[in-house]
């Protein structure tokens, strides 16, 4: 199901990894590329948070992802890692501002309290939606239902949505909470945000055991670790990856940068 950059010819649904950093300082040395993750559904084309490096690992992606023919962009939350490329991208989008097109879909601070979606940008796209708790959104033919507000510095939802006839959920970052499991259970493919090798008091972030707790209790078909910070690296993200797979009864894989999910 998972392949490696390059290796998948184009067509049918998809989910592609254009990076997997997670938290800062994977980030500003690019030991992972944070470009964020891909999802070609339908014929439409939409960007999951779009870090630094997004537009690079677009061009450079093979085969080549062109943005100007995104349907919609989707900022789980505000944070660099995962908005540092959003301008550029809505630029890509909407062929330098000459092509209103597409939908962008934000918290609300993204556009408000310390924004991060420029102002001079912000009337290119068709339209920009604020996503609240538990709501469903639209770009092109592509439909996702957010989560329940998460447990994070700042204001953050998960998504739910199909795919080449199949569930798929992001578990964007958060601390854990009882309750997650009632949005993502059951799902066919479950990508889980996973910053902790060990959990840390005081940081809103998963780690290995946030991980475990919610797949025995979500069962998805399998599951898709990403977003990976440095203690993850050091754990080894493929050998953590197998060994939740073997404690779970569930396949785990580690995502790679570059790796394309082929879903139909």
């Amino acid at each position: 199901m998972a392949q490696e950059e390059g290796r998948v010819k184009d067509g049918g649904d998809y989910i592609k990894f254009l990076g997997t950093a997670g938290a800062r300082f994977v980030m500003i040395r690019q030991v992972r590329a944070s470009g964020g993750i891909w999802v070609h559904s339908g014929g439409n084309n939409v960007l999951i948070d779009p870090g630094p490096g997004s537009l690079v690992r677009c061009t450079s992606s093979r085969p080549r992802l062109n943005p100007s023919k995104l349907n919609g962009i989707i900022l789980t939350h505000r944070h660099l890692d995962h908005s540092g490329d959003i301008n550029v991208m809505i630029e890509a989008m909407t062929e330098g501002g000459f092509r209103k097109r597409g939908a962008v879909f934000c918290p609300p601070e993204a556009v408000s309290t310390d924004p991060v979606i420029l102002e001079y940008l912000r009337g290119a796209p068709e339209r920009i939606e604020m996503l609240s708790p538990l709501k469903s959104y639209n770009a092109g033919g592509f439909t996702f239902h957010t989560s329940m507000r998460h447990r994070h510095p700042a204001e953050t939802y998960g998504i739910k949505f199909s795919a080449g006839g199949r569930s798929a959920a992001f578990l964007a970052d958060t601390g854990y909470f009882k309750g997650l499991e009632a949005f993502y259970g059951g799902v066919d493919i479950l990508i889980v945000s996973v910053v902790l090798a060990e959990p840390r008091p005081g940081i809103e972030h998963f780690s290995l055991a946030d991980v475990e707790h919610v797949l025995r209790e979500c069962r998805p078909g399998r599951a898709v670790l990403t977003h990976f910070g440095m203690t993850m690296l050091k754990r080894d993200p493929r050998r953590a990856a197998d060994e939740l797979s073997d404690r779970c009864g569930i396949p785990v894989l580690a995502a790679k940068d570059g790796m394309m999910m082929r879903l139909s």
